[in-house]
């Protein structure tokens, strides 16, 4: 990036990727690459499944790059291009499944052993981390209370409410509101961005 660049415009980002610009695409690549990779693995992908859905994914979004009229929403098209491809890979796989095979009966869908796994957990948690960043401090605390650090069991909405100085009836909907803006700030890739910058 040229200096004095924001880190996070991705529309100057996609400007510069449509014009030709390596160094712009491999940057789009390398911000949003390890989303494109979890995606793949949440849909238990073989690896070589998983590797052909990557590249298609890729080859998609360079394809449709200069259609793409919100390049705010980047992250949230390349995650939905990458799903279509994931689903397209299982339908062409259930399509010319072999059968007779017990070794292919017996594989494992998803090893326990996965070298990417750690990887893969890491970045997911950064960026749920960053996107738990941007909530308001009310929501994080609600959260806290409801979610993150709640003993083993339930949650206790009384001990919750109490703590947080709120009525009980107010704490679930508060909290399905607080998770739904988490839930946007995650689909939006508005935390791949605050992460970036």
């Amino acid at each position: 990036m040229n200096a004095g660049e924001p880190a996070d415009d991705l529309a100057h980002l996609v400007s510069r990727a449509i014009d030709g610009d390596q160094a712009a695409w491999n940057s789009i690549v390398d911000r949003f690459g390890g989303r494109v990779w979890a995606i793949c693995r949440a849909h238990r992908l073989s690896q070589a499944d998983a590797a052909d859905v990557f590249q298609q994914t890729w080859l998609r979004v360079l394809e449709h790059l200069d259609s793409l009229r919100d390049p705010d929403r980047l992250g949230a098209w390349i995650g939905t291009t990458c799903r279509h491809e994931a689903l397209a890979a299982i339908r062409r796989a259930k399509r010319s499944q072999p059968v007779g095979d017990p070794d292919l009966l017996d594989r494992s869908a998803a090893p326990a052993d996965d070298p990417d796994a750690s990887i893969l957990i890491a970045d997911r948690n950064a960026e749920l981390w960053s996107a738990f960043g941007l909530l308001s401090l009310r929501c994080q605390e609600v959260l806290r209370a409801l979610v993150v650090d709640v003993p083993e069991g339930r949650p206790s909405y009384e001990l919750a409410a109490a703590a947080l100085g709120i009525p009980i009836g107010s704490l679930g909907p508060t909290r399905g509101r607080c998770l739904s803006q988490l839930r946007g700030y995650l689909t939006e890739g508005i935390a791949d961005a605050n992460a970036a910058s």
